[in-house]
């Protein structure tokens, strides 16, 4: 469809404003040149031969440089360049006019003169933004008005200027609603005293009990801090704003980076915010480029996982969205998420259980996806560690039948979401996740080795720790615990774990995919995500209840309960026997673990059917431990 086609009557209402600003222009150039006197009358009427071919000119140059298709409400920087762009291009052609077809073949002498173009051309700039940015301030002080008047309530931000700047400019669009900025505290002592926006910079990040003292004593005070994306590095220590900020009685709230595609609207501080490493530097053009357009299906898309898998392909543009999940009010919360969100995708949800292999081959030919993502799992260890069969039918058997589906229905890819305890497992979890592994390896290489015109499918697992938040994970159940007033549990005070927030995690999976499928075909089929440092469980504990503005020990007690069968101490990235190598993208490394062909698999797949039919736990524990030798579960 042409941009043509997309013009409305708004469109012409600017394009006749540029025209009239235009002939405005010229008709005063000629004015001012000649002083109202003989020589501008006299040329009047071959100025009115030329005026309807520039005016058609003009149109054209007006079109191509956008001046007709923007909206004033938005106008900034870069319009103002199209502006001068145009002025020029139409100064130019007023220059060509004069000295190769005017001058020599009409009048014999100069029609316009050089003073008289260079007079246009400050004059045309004026008139083509006069009203624009008029209409552009009208619209920034109505906004800021309804700002103060409409409850907002005055607000503090905190992070580097540019960060401020991206805030304020939601503000004044509408975007952001409520909050009215007084002032800005800026980690760069070079930004004190200076404006943003006509909001001025008050001092530095330690400054925050200073600058809301001096407020409350001129009774203007401050009812908010706004955190933006750099208040949050290491360096501004945002522990120590969100306490402080507690302690003066403050609501804080967080913007969220406009680069990953989040809605531009202020969201509660969470705990999760403030316990990790800063995030690897995400390429989200490069997800985009792999997402956009493409019909995806995410098996398990109401959990912790799968849901924010289904946001981030809404987000980067799918076209379509199948949603499958076997708990109803999953299905039902995540499709009512997405639902409520504006998005191109069609997305649709569908009850099946990845055990169901004819159910699942079924909705995939209907759906013909392009990327699977495959995210549903049993993942609790020490309830598998009970109930470790269904484990091995869910883990395994449900991700054969999702791998197989997504094959026979024409995929690129199918993606599954590993686990670190995959690695020298100990806990059926992680046995049952290595297995599913070990099957994604060996139909990838036979599918790489077949050839074939068409590029074979890809299958890929990514392997990640612990997510902060996540269901089951120890962030939402230790902030049950100290809003209960505890004790908060913990397993063993040496427990160390990695984590990561579901966002970064769902992102860096994404971007798995998208070196999976890259020219080169790599052969990889396994990722494991870098999780930073390792955090002690009890560290975490006590950092969440100071958090709360509590003191462990003296408020809420850290009670130790000991481990659970299939836990380990500290988890591991790679096995001793994996090797592993840089794959040249931020937040992620391939490992190379054990292939066992697919004619072995297949030989203990069906000798696991059989045990499971005949609930031979014996059996399967040993076709189980032959598979991984290094298995050392503790199940029994």
């Amino acid at each position: 469809m042409t941009r043509l086609s997309h013009l409305t009557s708004r469109n012409f209402l600017i394009a006749l404003h540029d025209l009239l600003a235009t002939t405005a222009a010229l008709f005063a150039a000629f004015y001012l040149r000649f002083e109202g006197g003989e020589g501008f009358f006299e040329r009047l009427p071959l100025l009115f031969q030329i005026l309807p071919y520039f005016l058609a000119f003009s149109v054209v140059v007006f079109f191509v440089l956008n001046l007709t298709t923007t909206k004033w409400r938005f106008i900034s920087l870069p319009d103002a360049l199209n502006i001068i762009r145009a002025a020029t291009v139409l100064t130019v052609g007023l220059l060509v006019l004069d000295y190769i077809f005017v001058a020599p073949n009409v009048r014999g002498a100069f029609f316009l003169g050089k003073v008289t173009i260079v007079l246009y051309w400050f004059l045309e700039i004026s008139f083509l933004s006069a009203l624009r940015m008029a209409y552009r301030y009208f619209r920034y002080t109505r906004v800021r008005r309804h700002a103060r008047t409409d409850g907002a309530a005055p607000s503090l931000l905190i992070g580097r200027t540019a960060d401020a700047e991206v805030l304020l400019r939601g503000i004044e669009s509408g975007a952001i609603k409520r909050i009215w900025p007084v002032g800005i505290l800026s980690p760069s002592r070079a930004d004190l005293g200076q404006l943003i926006r006509n909001v001025p910079v008050l001092g530095g990040i330690d400054d925050i009990e200073d600058v809301i003292t001096d407020f409350a004593k001129r009774n203007k005070a401050i009812a908010r801090i706004v955190m933006t994306p750099s208040a949050f590095e290491p360096e501004a220590h945002p522990e120590s704003i969100l306490m402080r900020a507690r302690k003066l009685g403050v609501i804080v709230s967080r913007m969220p980076s406009l680069e990953s595609g989040e809605v531009p609207r202020l969201t509660a501080v969470a705990v999760e915010d403030l316990l990790l490493r800063p995030s690897e530097k995400i390429d989200y053009a490069r997800l985009e480029a792999l997402i956009k357009g493409k019909a995806v299906i995410v098996t398990g898309g109401g959990g912790s996982i799968g849901s924010e898998i289904c946001e981030r392909v809404v987000a980067f543009g799918a076209a379509r969205l199948l949603i499958l999940e076997n708990s109803e009010p999953a299905l039902y919360a995540v499709t009512e998420t997405l639902a409520a969100r504006a998005s191109v995708a069609t997305i649709e949800g569908r009850i099946a259980d990845i055990r169901d292999r004819e159910r699942i081959t079924r909705l995939m030919a209907e759906f013909r996806p392009d990327i699977v993502f495959h995210a549903a799992a049993l993942k609790h260890v020490p309830i598998l560690e009970r109930d470790w069969s269904e484990g091995v039918k869910t883990n395994i058997f449900g991700s054969i039948n999702v791998a197989d589906a997504a094959l026979a229905a024409g995929a690129e890819a199918m993606v599954m979401i590993s686990t670190d305890k995959a690695i020298e497992p100990v806990s059926m979890l992680g046995l049952t996740k290595r297995f599913a592994e070990m099957y994604c390896q060996a139909l990838d290489h036979d599918l790489a080795a077949s050839g074939g015109v068409k590029p074979p499918m890809r299958l890929i697992s990514v392997r990640f720790g612990n997510v902060l938040a996540s269901n089951g994970s120890v962030v939402p159940k230790f902030k049950a615990q100290i809003e209960a007033g505890g004790p908060v549990t913990v397993t063993h005070p040496e427990m160390v774990r990695y984590f990561m927030t579901i966002r970064e995690a769902c992102d860096l999976v994404i971007t798995a995919a998208t070196h999976a499928l890259g020219p080169a075909r790599p052969d990889v089929s396994v990722y494991v995500l870098n999780m930073g440092q390792p955090v002690k469980i009890v560290d975490l504990a006590e950092r969440m209840i100071r958090l709360s503005g509590l003191e462990p020990g003296y408020d809420i007690e850290i009670v130790f309960t000991g481990m659970r069968p299939g836990e380990r101490l500290h988890e591991i990235l790679f096995a001793s026997e994996e090797p592993t190598r840089e794959i040249g993208v931020a937040g992620i490394m391939a490992a190379q673990p054990n292939e066992p062909p697919m004619q072995t698999l297949r030989k203990w797949i069906a000798a696991l059917e059989q045990a499971i039919a005949r609930d031979d736990r014996t059996t399967i524990r040993t076709i189980l431990k032959d598979a991984v030798p290094e298995f050392g579960s503790t199940a029994a």
